[in-house]
């Protein structure tokens, strides 16, 4: 499994290391399924033959293969330190790409689960005085890595805003009302009607040297983003799950065409350009798999293209696309590869 730098393999055993450095990938046991609200599953993942896995870094997400053969990122929740399993927590999106679905209706206690990467977008900054936390949804879980890491530290210097629609929408809410946790933590719960939204203003409208983190749906990023503008830019951090499927048109099947060889490849209604270039044995680099890095940025010639990244500037969006999530809306789309 290729490891980056938010992954360190730790010194003992050795075993394990010589594992998880030379394979490009690893298959990892399912040891427990929960249903932590009716639509979110933890599970945890050990090896399966009882070795230590890598320590990695707070925020990190690992990249695994679904059952039904997708790609996804999932942000790991357990804390760094715990390298005798690793844990994830995903919601189970009906209207999402099918990866979530795949997870959490296919995925079960004792299948195997192949891991293909580790990487970090969203680090925590050790050295920071405090740090507030913002969550809204799913977005809990690589700030609850970083939580978890902090109180394994010994360190109480953050607060912790999480934003769900209720008591039974919101994920780990019984640890996050834990003794540990209960000066720490503010729950926001909306009920569904943005009225009742959290007021971000007198939380960041005195700027200080706090770090803050920021992982939800695109509108509650957006107004904390709103909400930090005066503060130091490399302060704010934000981990993003992709643009908005609401106002974007149903998926359709359609071919992609390589300039290089005029090669011929189908993608399907329920598959991304990127899977569907994998599928066939083409190399394509990418990183977060939801429009938000950049990594997969690939050239066009021809077609029309809806855009669903976070990523392109408007004059590049002639030109260019982020093949992991955007799609074509003509039935031919010729790549420049």
């Amino acid at each position: 499994m290729t490891c980056l730098n938010a992954c360190q393999v730790p010194p003992i055993p050795k075993k394990p290391t010589d594992i998880f450095m030379s394979d490009p990938s690893i298959f990892l046991k399912v040891t427990r399924k929960e249903a932590l609200t009716p639509d979110v599953f933890m599970f945890d993942l050990v090896h399966p033959e009882g070795l230590s896995l890598p320590s990695f870094t707070p925020g990190a997400h690992i990249t695994v293969k679904t059952p039904k053969g997708s790609h996804r990122q999932y942000s790991l929740c357990s804390s760094p330190s715990t390298t005798d399993r690793w844990q994830i927590a995903i919601k189970r999106e009906a209207l999402g790409r099918g990866g979530s679905l795949s997870m959490a209706d296919d995925l079960l206690e004792g299948d195997l689960l192949e891991v293909l990467q580790c990487s970090n977008l969203f680090e925590l900054h050790d050295a920071a005085p405090s740090h507030v936390f913002v969550a809204g949804g799913i977005g809990i879980t690589p700030i609850l890595s970083m939580i978890r890491h902090l109180l394994s530290q010994g360190k109480s210097n953050f607060q912790l805003y999480y934003c769900t629609r209720d008591a039974l929408s919101t994920a780990f809410f019984e640890e996050l009302n834990s003794p540990a946790l209960v000066d720490r933590v503010q729950l926001h719960h909306d009920h569904g009607d943005l009225q009742q939204a959290l007021d971000f203003w007198p939380i960041f409208e005195q700027p200080s040297a706090s770090h803050v983190y920021c992982c939800g749906p695109q509108g509650l990023m957006d107004s904390v983003r709103d909400m930090t503008g005066h503060w130091p830019s490399e302060n704010i951090h934000f981990e993003s799950f992709g643009a908005p499927q609401t106002s974007l048109a149903q998926n359709t099947p359609f071919d992609i065409v390589l300039q290089s060889t005029g090669r011929r490849i189908h993608v399907g209604a329920d598959v991304s350009i990127l899977e569907a270039l994998r599928s066939h044995g083409e190399s394509v680099s990418s990183s977060c798999e939801s429009g938000t890095c950049g990594s997969c940025r690939t050239g066009f010639i021809s077609g029309e293209v809806e855009h669903r990244d976070w990523v392109l500037l408007e004059d590049e969006r002639s030109q260019c696309m982020m093949i992991c999530v955007s799609r074509a809306l003509s039935q031919e789309l010729v790549l420049d590869r």
